[in-house]
């Protein structure tokens, strides 16, 4: 049973007032009262645009406290506090509308955080619009990797934030359901996203599981034509191929079709996207071999909690824990091929 500290209602009453600073300058500060957090959550009245968040951790018992937003994306995991001791700990999120799926419903207006962990404690907190030149991830995918709206589902985008420090955002334009071709098909996913990339920001894309009848020859263009758009944009495009579908074969390996993401036409979707990748000196996070050696070490019975196999018989889509895993295979990739500053990402 998840526990809530005496601390956090002490905490949130004596705190000071937490500031919000619009992201439209000339409408002036506005500061806003504790009664905008309770023990459990926090609703800021900001428009859309990235924001820093600096919270402060603690109470009068042990604590430990993470936090969440949106639509259920890990901005901060859980961390413990001593009592009477406090911590600081700062991060940025991406606010937008819709809030999780580009297809979605819009979500709720302003910036939602949700306190989770065995007992949180929240002390203190602030909010304010990130500098002009904060770096931005941006992601292209599929239900792997979205923001998804409702337990036990979750994308390895939607954990990735947790991984990166102030400094940071990461908004996530995945897509549950989406191919190559209806990805740039649909005006609400590449005709709305493209616009919105600015030069330095880093897209990345998988796109593959749903690419079951597209030929080698289209799904390499739409490749091609996402690496280019992105660069038009002055992005910096990077390919990510497919997380394996966990289908092991009687040896307890994953040396299938299934597994590997290779369509019914024949195409190897992982091997087209590391030829595009090489062709198109694209950086590439071999995601498809980092999460197949995973499961593998992992075998039948261990990599069943990767994925939502007891909760679904599903062998396609993470469970929390194993998008958590996986996003943390990505932010190791970040880090190993430098398209991020370490001092951006929180380590271990």
């Amino acid at each position: 049973m998840r526990r809530f500290s005496l601390a956090v209602s002490t905490a949130l009453i004596l705190s000071a007032c937490l500031t919000v600073v619009p992201a439209h300058a000339h409408e002036g500060p506005r500061a806003l009262g504790i009664d905008d957090c309770t023990a459990t959550a926090c609703h800021f009245d900001v428009p859309p645009g990235s924001y820093d968040v600096r919270v402060m951790l603690g109470g009068d018992a042990d604590s430990s406290t993470a936090v969440s937003g949106e639509t259920r994306r890990s901005l901060l995991p859980e961390t413990p506090v001593a009592a009477g001791e406090r911590v600081a700990r700062s991060f940025t999120v991406d606010v937008r509308t819709p809030e999780g799926e580009p297809t979605g419903p819009d979500g709720t207006p302003g910036l939602d955080l949700a306190l989770g962990g065995s007992a949180p404690a929240l002390a203190d907190i602030r909010v304010t619009p990130a500098a002009r030149h904060t770096r931005r991830i941006l992601l292209i995918g599929d239900s792997t990797v979205c923001d998804q709206p409702a337990d036990p589902y979750s994308g390895w985008g939607q954990q990735l934030p947790q991984f990166l420090r102030k400094g940071v955002s990461v908004a996530n334009y995945a897509d549950s359901g989406e191919s190559t071709v209806t990805y740039l098909g649909n005006p609400r996913l590449w005709g709305t996203v493209q616009p919105l990339i600015r030069p330095g920001d880093l897209v990345l894309v998988q796109l593959a599981h749903n690419d079951k009848t597209t030929d080698e020859a289209t799904y390499r263009t739409n490749l091609e034509t996402l690496v280019a758009g992105v660069r038009d944009k002055g992005g910096r495009p990077v390919l990510v191929t497919p997380i394996v579908r966990r289908w092991f074969n009687a040896d307890g390996t994953l040396n299938n079709d299934t597994a590997l993401l290779v369509n019914g036409l024949g195409v190897d979707h992982p091997a087209v996207i590391r030829s595009v990748a090489a062709a198109e000196h694209v950086p590439l996070i071999d995601l498809t071999a980092k999460t197949k050696a995973l499961v593998e070490s992992l075998g039948v019975e261990g990599s069943k909690a990767i994925y939502l196999y007891n909760e679904k018989k599903d062998n396609t889509h993470t469970s929390v824990h194993g998008a958590t895993v996986y996003a943390g295979l990505v932010r190791d990739e970040l880090l190993a091929r430098h398209l991020v500053p370490r001092g951006t990402v929180r380590v271990g």
